[in-house]
Parts: structure tokens; sequence; C-alpha cells
């Protein structure tokens, strides 16, 4: 029995490449086991390795049994000389490649959730959270699409066949190189402005915009668009490099309060003291006020009334429509019980009875 194992051993090149690979892949089990332990012992006190550890788990589990795998393969004799072999080391490649790949996202992916949970937006001095975050998300974003477009053209340089292909393409056809170059200008265009976006910020999570006439707030930023919910609960999907090539607002940019505008138009007749008055009264009623600036003043005036505009100061967008619906309400009942007569008119229309009634008089 032991002289047809040995023959078997000595005459079967399969059979000793098989035992290799097993006694690999036991191998690798048990490194992974322990160096896993490891990590998560020393990781103690440290929550971005704690999460990158837990995000890395599953990519890991393959890495290190396929990194001992290819391993083996190269290292034995018998892997030279069997055709089949050297195929299963080339599928070996491209498998690390796309593991490490796929390990690289997860680690990334575990950052941005590490400081999500670090910097919650959720309160009401975030402006610092929110920097961060949209940091975080489009240079991560960015970073895992450029990872993974490095991952699948190395994959696809181990491939003979394709890499063939493309080098007789790019250097044969001018055409190609261009419809690959137009192809890629969107991914690229909106990478540079995700690492500009980063940088310079010009957005933030949860800024408050106008966009298209639209206003909403910077819901999601991800690695080529940007998601904008508007007031009405839509849905707007801006590309990246939009807020790169087209002017915008942001009324959050350096903090989130406001000075909003009510405009009404009243009748020459309206006392402008009392109404004064009653724009403080009720801005300082109201609790959507900061108390920073409450004004009431005239900004223009034609032959039928005056524009009144008044100022009224918020801590953010959202208190501030709030403040300027209350603010227009309160004032037009103010007028309507205290100054009825000062509602605009249409002083052609009086003029033309007045007359008439004079001529009834005189005719009478």
């Amino acid at each position: 029995m032991t002289d047809y194992l040995l023959d078997i051993w000595n005459h079967q090149p399969w059979v000793r490449l098989g035992v290799t690979v097993v006694v690999a892949l036991l191998i690798a089990i048990a490194v992974h086991r322990l160096a896993r332990a490891l990590l998560w012992r020393f990781s103690e006190g440290h929550p971005m390795a704690r999460e990158m550890l837990k995000e890395a788990r599953a990519p890991m589990g393959w890495l290190v049994p396929l990194l001992v795998m290819a391993v083996a393969l190269r290292t034995r004799p018998e892997a030279a000389s069997l055709h089949l072999a050297a195929t299963l080391a080339q599928g070996l490649a491209i498998a690390l490649v796309a593991v490490a790949t796929w390990l690289g996202v997860r680690c990334i992916n575990a950052a941005e959730f590490f400081f999500s949970s670090r910097f919650p937006v959720n309160t009401k001095d975030n402006l610092r959270a929110r920097r961060v975050l949209t940091q975080v998300r489009v240079l991560g974003g960015s970073a895992s699409v450029l990872l993974i477009l490095i991952g699948l053209a190395a994959c696809l340089m181990m491939v003979p066949g394709v890499r063939q292909i493309g080098t007789s393409l790019l250097a044969s056809a001018g055409l190609a190189g261009l419809a690959v170059g137009l192809a890629a200008k969107p991914v690229l265009s909106n990478l540079i402005a995700g690492v500009q976006i980063a940088i310079t910020q010009p957005i933030r999570l949860d800024d408050v915009v106008i966009i298209e006439g639209e206003w909403g707030r910077i819901e999601e930023i991800t690695g080529t668009y940007v998601v904008v919910r508007i007031w009405d609960e839509r849905r707007l999907v801006v590309p990246l490099n939009w807020f790169i090539e087209n002017p915008f607002q942001n009324w959050t940019r350096t903090s989130a309060q406001l000075i909003g505008t009510v405009y009404l138009w009243l009748d020459y007749r309206v006392p402008l003291e009392p109404l004064r008055e009653e724009v403080k009264r009720l801005c300082r009623a109201a609790p959507q006020w900061d108390g920073r600036v409450c004004v009431l003043q005239v900004t223009d005036a034609n032959e039928h009334a005056i524009q009144l505009r008044i100022l009224a100061s918020s801590a953010d967008s959202s208190s501030n429509w709030d403040l300027r619906c209350l603010v227009r309400e309160g004032v037009i009942t103010f007028v309507q019980q205290r100054y009825p007569q000062s509602l605009p008119r249409l002083r052609a229309l009086l003029e033309e009875q007045e007359a008439r009634s004079t001529v009834e008089k005189a005719g009478g």
C-alpha cells in the first residue's frame, strides 16, 4: 500500500500539486484566523481599525487562501510542466487583484462609516461635521471609483488576448483611442470635480442651495453625482462637475443664519411708524426670530402705491421661511383691522366715481 502511494506520488504530478494546494489552504485558514485574532486584540481602543476589520472580514477570507495557493503553484516544480496549472495560476492572479480591490473598497467604506458616526449632522451647530463628512464621502467615493478602475485595468492587462487587442486598436486606429477618451471623459471629469469639491467645499452635506430655481438641501454626495432634496420631497440629481462649471446659491456656506425679505404694497396714506412698531412686536413674539435684524423700509413707489420691505433674520433658512410668513400675515391683519383705508386701491376708479357723484349733485 505504501509502495502504491509512493508510486502515485512520484509519477502523478497532479497528485503532488493537489496535496500541496490542500495543505496550503489548511495553512492559510490557520494563518488567517490567527492573524485576525491578533489584529482584533491589538485594535482594542481604536474604533476605526475595528470597523475596518469588520468590513474586511469577507475579502480577507478569500485573499489569504488565494495568495497561498498562488505561491504554492509558483513554487512547486510540477506546475511548470502542466498546461492547465499555468492557466490556473493566471486565474488566481486575476482573482487576487479583484479581491484586493474589494478589500480596498471595503476599507474605504469602513472609514466613511467611522467618520459618519463620529461627526453627526443632526446637531444645531453642525458646520464642522458637515465639512468633515463632505470631504470623507467625496474623497472616499472618488477613491473607490479610482480603485475599481485600476483593479479592472490590472485584470484586463493580465489576459494576453485582451491586452493584445487593446494594444493593436490603440496603435492602428486613432478613432478607437478618441472613442475611449470621449467615453471616459465624464467619469474622469466627475472624479476631478469630486476632488475639487472635497478640498474647496463649495457644497457640503445638509447645505441649503438654490439650483435651477429649486430650493433644497444637499442630501447625498457620491463619486459622480449629488442628490438635492427639494422642499416638496422631490429629489434633484446633479452631476458633480455641474457644481464646478455653473453658478448656484449656497445659503449655508459659512453660516446657517439668514435674513429674509417680505414685500408689501400699500396705499400712500398708511402710517409708517405704527407699522414699524407692529413689525418689531411681531418679530419679538416669534420664536423663529434670532434678535439680529428687524427693519421696515419704503423701497419703491409708483402712481398707485408704495412698496414696503421688511427684513427679519433667523438662525436658519427653514425658520426664516416660517418667520417671513408669520410677519407677512401679521402685518396684513394689522392693516386690515387698524387702517383698512391704506390697502392698495385703484385711484382712477375712485376719481371717476367722485366726478360722477359731483355731476349728479350739480344736476340735482
